[in-house]
């Protein structure tokens, strides 16, 4: 067992929102944890309806690789997660999805150290990641496309980040317009990416930016948009995206092989995990939690 601090977790037998209603900052959720909840029963229920449309046995026999997944973008290892120190978490949590064979995201916070951790945890893993970026104003944005771009597989911005109930107050964050996230990624040079894609305004900005990756998020029911879940949201909005992005991610409320499976049947390309890899960094068993996802 980690002795880094005191994680701001239940450890329930089952993570699904109802064990950390409201504990934010921690790893709750808005809502009294209404999303987190319905995204972790999201999965549930879009198999139960592929199950009644005779496309069960379809679902389980999807494959499921490491290389389908990807460690979440996470940041605020004290005030979130509860590590003594901020720098104590980003590069066990990457080398553990590196060494898993799992893709990685790392993601933007307040203050810059957050950002310039991940950076330095990613250049030490030799592999290149998918970097998310907050949506600041559009000159410090171009500033950290500088700091990430040799370390990055991807760029994107967290669309809907200036919801986010513990960023609020500390840093100025917008709502960006289409022609602002073609800006961004005329300045990236890589792949893009839409992160927090979620509501009907994001179907229609996706429409006329036409990213690389498309990013269906809610933070994990922690950001104050709408109600619902990134589940639900995938199954009825799959097909429209697919025409205006190469590839769809997904995460929130994924916790088994079978809702990795569920994901890839509704039309997801990679599925995104934060809390169980979260968890398992810092109580420090990650590969018996990856293992008995991938076994189901």
């Amino acid at each position: 067992m980690a002795t880094n601090g005191d994680l701001k977790c239940h450890r329930c037998a089952v993570c699904d929102g109802y064990g950390c209603p409201g504990m934010l900052p921690g790893l709750g959720g808005v809502f009294e944890g209404k999303n987190f909840q319905l995204n972790y029963e999201g999965w549930r229920e879009l198999l139960e309806a592929a199950v009644e449309n005779g496309a069960g046995e379809e679902i389980r026999n999807i494959p499921v690789r490491p290389s389908t997944l990807r460690c979440g973008p996470v940041t605020g290892a004290v005030e979130n997660i509860g590590y003594t120190s901020e720098s104590d978490f980003y590069l066990p949590y990457l080398q553990n999805a590196v060494r898993a064979g799992l893709g990685l995201c790392v993601g933007d916070g307040c203050p810059d150290e957050k950002l310039k951790l991940g950076v330095a945890a990613t250049r030490a893993t030799g592999t290149k990641a998918a970097f998310f970026l907050k949506p600041y104003p559009q000159e410090k944005l171009f500033e950290r496309i500088e700091w990430v771009r040799p370390y990055a597989s991807h760029i994107g911005i967290d669309i809907d980040s200036y919801n986010i109930v513990t960023m609020r107050n500390l840093v100025n964050l917008e709502r960006k317009t289409a022609a602002q996230l073609q800006e961004f990624r005329e300045h990236t040079k890589l792949p893009f990416v839409i992160k927090g894609v979620f509501t009907p305004d994001d179907l229609t900005l996706v429409s006329l930016v036409r990213p690389d990756v498309v990013y269906i998020s809610n933070h994990g029911g922690r950001v104050e948009t709408r109600v619902g879940s990134t589940a639900q949201f995938l199954a009825e909005n799959a097909k429209e995206l697919k025409k205006y992005c190469k590839e769809i991610w997904v995460d929130g409320g994924i916790r088994t092989k079978q809702d990795i499976q569920t994901a890839l049947y509704y039309g997801a390309d990679q599925i995104i995990m934060a809390r169980p890899l979260i968890r398992a960094t810092f109580d420090e068993h990650y590969t018996e939690t990856i293992n008995d996802i991938l076994k189901g």
